[in-house]
């Protein structure tokens, strides 16, 4: 290996961006991920699971034998550097394939760049309804806001047989809003009542007057749907007010049991995989991301290993690594990942089953563990 490739595989770190060739005769692909800020565990699983994935296609002889090198950019979360971080993918590294980012505002500042360049993006994370709406270069690896709102709806009501539930949501944040709205529209179809609706800024740290409506409200059941983060903070002030509820949310709580204590517990979100699954698939994956990384890999990682095998099968079907190529095959995409069994709808959506997970505490530590399966 010669010194130039070492230094450009040294440089890898996340997202897969592009499918080009270099001068070391690899296929490049760049990434874009908050490798830092408030959501910087997100992009850090989906790094190490994008790079476990690589590994794995290097050592069985790349890409229709072709090495992979993964490029990556920090964008903090943040939608300028979303963006000044796919320029610098695109102009200087010419890549023409991209997976990120993470989070649906930062996806969205780069949908219409890559539909008008022809760069295929892969947004293993961004739920909101409208990211694929750019055009036919977009496509995505995890359900939507529409369908993963539909899920905690359908939960609370049926499995955990709520009648009455509060939500507290960021109305800043396009991923909590988006979610809330369908959780309310689903839970009221299930003769759900909404007992209060309660909402904040992104930023605000004292949650104390909203809860206190809430729990005059009297819910059985508490949605809230926002990244861990502020997640944590919510749940402490909640149980401190005495409010004992079940709380449900969404896959922005991978990270939760890193990051919170027990005020989490009796808590549920909908995720695109299960650790602790019997699935081959899964249980290969958890076993091998844990050797690399000593640890087990929350679903950004699953989402950003899945997002690298499908590219690989679809460059592999394409022959080819010319974006319009990879686009039209990437479109036939029908097979078994370990976050499911996956196709893609007219909109580059897949279609596959969402999982609920229970927070508990096993051998003193916070942990999740596999509570139903819910199908499109």
């Amino acid at each position: 290996m010669n010194k130039a490739f070492v230094v450009i595989a040294c440089a890898i770190t996340f997202i897969v961006a592009g499918c080009t060739k270099n001068s070391t005769d690899a296929i490049v692909i760049g990434g874009i991920f908050p490798l830092s800020g408030p959501v910087a565990v997100y992009g850090m699983e989906c790094k190490n699971g994008i790079e476990l994935a690589v590994e794995e296609i290097n050592a069985a002889g790349g890409i229709n034998g072709t090495k992979l090198v993964l490029i990556s950019e920090d964008d903090e979360g943040n939608p300028e550097k979303t963006v000044n971080a796919y320029k610098k993918l695109t102009t200087s590294d010419k890549v023409n394939i991209i997976i990120g980012s993470l989070t649906s505002g930062c996806t969205q500042a780069i949908t219409s760049l890559a539909q008008a360049q022809k760069v295929v993006l892969v947004a293993p994370a961004a739920t909101m309804g409208s990211i694929t709406d750019a055009g036919e270069f977009i496509f995505r690896t995890c359900y939507i806001d529409l369908f993963q709102g539909t899920v905690g709806g359908i939960f609370a009501s049926t499995i955990l047989g709520s009648k009455n539930a509060a939500v507290l949501y960021d109305n800043g944040n396009d991923y909590s809003v988006g979610l809330k709205d369908n959780f309310v529209a689903t839970f009221k179809q299930h003769a759900g009542n909404i007992a209060a609706e309660e909402s904040y800024i992104t930023g605000d740290v004292d949650f104390n007057a909203q809860l206190t409506k809430i729990k005059n409200a009297a819910p059985d059941v508490i949605y809230l749907p926002d990244y861990y983060s502020t997640v944590s903070l919510i749940a402490k002030q909640l149980r401190a007010q005495g409010i004992n509820v079940p709380i449900v949310g969404a896959d922005g709580w991978d990270g939760l049991t890193e990051n919170a204590g027990d005020e989490v517990l009796n808590g549920f979100y909908s995720n695109h995989y299960a650790s602790d699954s019997t699935d081959p698939k899964v249980m290969n994956f958890v076993s091998a991301f844990q050797k690399k990384y000593n640890s087990t890999p929350v679903s950004f990682a699953a989402l950003g290993y899945d997002s690298l095998y499908i590219l690989k099968d679809a460059i592999v079907r394409a022959g080819d690594t010319d974006s319009t190529a990879v686009r039209d095959a990437l479109v036939k995409t029908n097979g078994s990942y370990v976050t499911g069994n996956l196709t893609l709808d007219n909109k580059r959506n897949p279609i596959k089953p969402a999982i609920m997970v229970e927070i508990v505490k096993q051998d003193g530590k916070l942990t999740t563990v596999y509570k139903t399966t819910v199908n499109p």
